[in-house]
């Protein structure tokens, strides 16, 4: 749980206008009442005068606190957090004030009478993913009858971890070989599978269920020979996704350069690519295939490959992680990943470093698939030199990602989604990766080999 920031002055109660009110319409009705003998006008003045005194009276004794703590259970793509009230005996009610991203407001005012926790979910859309600030919450107390006031204070919590939001992909191409013993494909090796490979005589290593008693009632009437039928095993792909985390930028030209603001309500190129990688993540773990997970920015151990819900929820927690670390750094070796395995390269293509890693593993047989992470910049009130140089960094890009597909790399742009803001994928990018998987198995199927896998 966060530490609430404490204001400057410690908050203190104290005695609003509703006592001064209160006091003077009381005593004025009774007045008026006395000198003009009418009771009912007197027994008026005694509600305001009662409860200007009970207000009084029952000053609350502490002070209302207010911690942020993080959500752990919150959903991918929200800034979710719990807002855990403290007030202790006397209080009656809490205003609280939220501010989240983008200085979105939501207030709310609460009873606490006989109360002394009580917790509020916040929670809100965010384009913005990794570390991001917390919310800021405003908060005053009151007690009995308004009459005692606590100060108003602010606390802000600790840095929230936003995770990316895996969105829905068809196909997408997968490793040129299978792995294990097991998994959702059909290799080219024999073994426990439904894909019939042939029928044959029983040797040693061959299984009695494995017996087809009507082939060998027609081969061999005396049933001295036994036939066995005989199937393609299964087995697994391995994806590896490695995330260019050495830099981030925006759509905003001004900001490459580390200084300026980005808006909250933008994605980075870092964003688009953790959304990226976290939904072809969702779409190889769901299909029962392996994932890995490594970074070109940091020299750290990466995710080893694995399956299941909970290897998809370390990925989104590894991509979220990931952030530009100092100076860009040159590695003099790509990262080792599993022979066979399929790469996914998640870059902006700004620099010679991430094309030059993507044709190593090609060359070395691998799939490789890279996704141009950059966002759609603007240049609409960029400075006329800031803009040139935009334009010779545009034409370099496009000869990179030239060279990338005369080498037979598939390049895909991934680009955030206009009406939500939210890193889904443009038809474009879906469409894209489909027909490089068809690519992919037209590939394998003119040149087939032991254990060749496909797409899914």
């Amino acid at each position: 749980m966060s530490i609430p920031d404490r204001p400057t002055s410690a908050p203190v109660w104290r005695t609003t206008t509703a006592l001064a009110a209160g006091t003077t319409v009381g005593v004025v009705l009774l007045a008026v009442g006395l000198v003009a003998r009418r009771a009912d006008v007197a027994l008026l003045g005694l509600p305001a005068l009662l409860s200007a005194t009970w207000g009084r009276t029952r000053r609350p004794e502490g002070l209302v606190t207010v911690a942020v703590a993080p959500e752990p259970e919150a959903p991918a793509g929200t800034l979710g957090a719990r807002l855990r009230i403290t007030s202790p005996p006397g209080v009656e009610t809490v205003s609280v004030r939220v501010v989240g991203p983008a200085n979105l407001t939501a207030e709310r005012t609460l009873a606490v009478t006989g109360t002394t926790e009580r917790e509020i979910a916040v929670s809100t859309r965010s384009v913005r993913t990794g570390p991001q600030p917390s919310y800021r919450v405003d908060h005053a107390a009151y007690g009995p009858e308004g009459v005692e006031e606590q100060v108003p204070s602010t606390t802000v919590g600790p840095p929230l971890l936003v995770l990316p939001r895996p969105v829905t992909l068809g196909r997408v191409p997968l490793a040129s070989r299978l792995r294990g013993l097991a998994g959702p494909h059909t290799s080219r090796r024999p073994g426990e599978g439904s894909e019939l490979r042939d029928v044959d005589a029983f040797r040693p290593g061959d299984t009695v269920r494995r017996v087809d008693w009507r082939a060998t009632a027609r081969r061999s009437p005396a049933l001295d020979t036994l036939y066995v039928r005989r199937t393609f095993g299964t087995a697994e792909a391995t994806v590896v996704l490695v995330l260019d985390s050495r830099d981030e930028v925006g759509a905003d030209l001004a900001t490459w350069g580390g200084v300026g603001f980005r808006r909250p309500d933008e994605a980075t190129s870092l964003d688009l690519a953790r959304h990226a990688a976290a939904s072809v993540a969702q779409v190889v773990l769901d299909a029962g295939d392996r994932v890995a997970l490594d970074d070109l920015g940091q020299l750290r151990r990466p995710v080893r490959p694995g399956g299941g819900r909970r290897h998809l929820r370390r990925v989104l927690h590894g991509l979220a992680l990931a952030r530009p670390v100092g100076d860009p750094s040159t590695r003099l070796r790509p990262p080792q990943v599993p022979a066979g395995s399929a790469v996914y390269l998640f870059s902006t293509l700004l620099d010679d470093e991430a094309p030059r890693l993507a044709r190593q593993w090609h060359d070395a047989g691998h799939v490789v698939v890279v996704v141009d992470t950059l966002p759609p910049v603007a240049v609409t009130d960029a400075d006329r030199r800031v803009v040139l140089a935009w334009q010779i960094t545009r034409r370099e890009r496009e000869d990179r990602v030239d060279v990338l597909r005369a080498a037979g790399v598939d390049v895909v742009r991934w680009l955030p989604d206009t009406r939500t803001d939210a890193g889904r994928t443009e038809p474009d990018a879906r469409g894209a990766l489909e027909m490089a998987a068809r690519r992919h198995e037209r590939r394998l199927a003119r040149a087939p080999r032991a254990g060749r896998g496909g797409a899914r």
